[in-house]
């Protein structure tokens, strides 16, 4: 079990097979970490799939407005949408996307993150400086290595849930 040093910035995805512990960077993305809570907290993230997962790069989900499994419509056009609130600000660091860690996914303007990240499978160093890292799997990455494959996958895998630690 993952030691939880802040369960207010520690978040629990449930998949298939099990707990992804992701401990969030609120010093480091604040607006990023505290949007992620947010719908956490609002259960907008629950049953949303992992619509883009690409080998040896990295499992992408958070589409709270398409992501849903239940109708095969959205699946379609998951990766197309976000969230109700507004688009985020760029929260560019020095952190690298290694292995593990959560990076905001946006469209090409680097102010337009919303509701959807990614995980990256390996170090991804070419996209240091171009999206927002956030978080970093601290526990459960043998989970996220087991996500189905695909743009999107036949069998999309799916969040059951995600919490905050601190109301878990």
């Amino acid at each position: 079990m993952a030691e939880i040093k802040d369960p207010e910035n520690t978040i629990l995805i449930e998949l298939k097979g099990g707990t992804v512990t992701i401990e969030l960077l609120p010093d480091v993305a604040p607006k990023h970490a505290e949007r992620m809570k947010e719908l956490a907290r609002a259960g907008e993230y629950d049953n949303v799939c992992f619509h883009r997962v690409i080998d040896g790069f990295m499992a992408q989900t958070g589409d709270v407005e398409h992501g849903d499994m239940e109708d095969g419509f959205n699946l379609r056009r998951a990766g197309t949408g976000g969230s109700q609130l507004p688009d985020l600000p760029a929260e560019f660091s020095r952190l690298p996307h290694d292995r593990g860690t959560l990076g905001a996914a946006r469209s090409m303007n680097p102010n337009s993150a919303n509701s959807q990240f990614f995980i990256n499978f390996k170090d991804n160093h070419f996209l240091n400086g171009q999206y927002t890292v956030y978080g970093r799997v601290i526990e459960g990455m043998d989970h996220v290595d087991a996500i189905t494959r695909g743009e999107p996958p036949a069998e999309p895998d799916r969040m059951i849930s995600v919490k905050v630690a601190a109301d878990a």
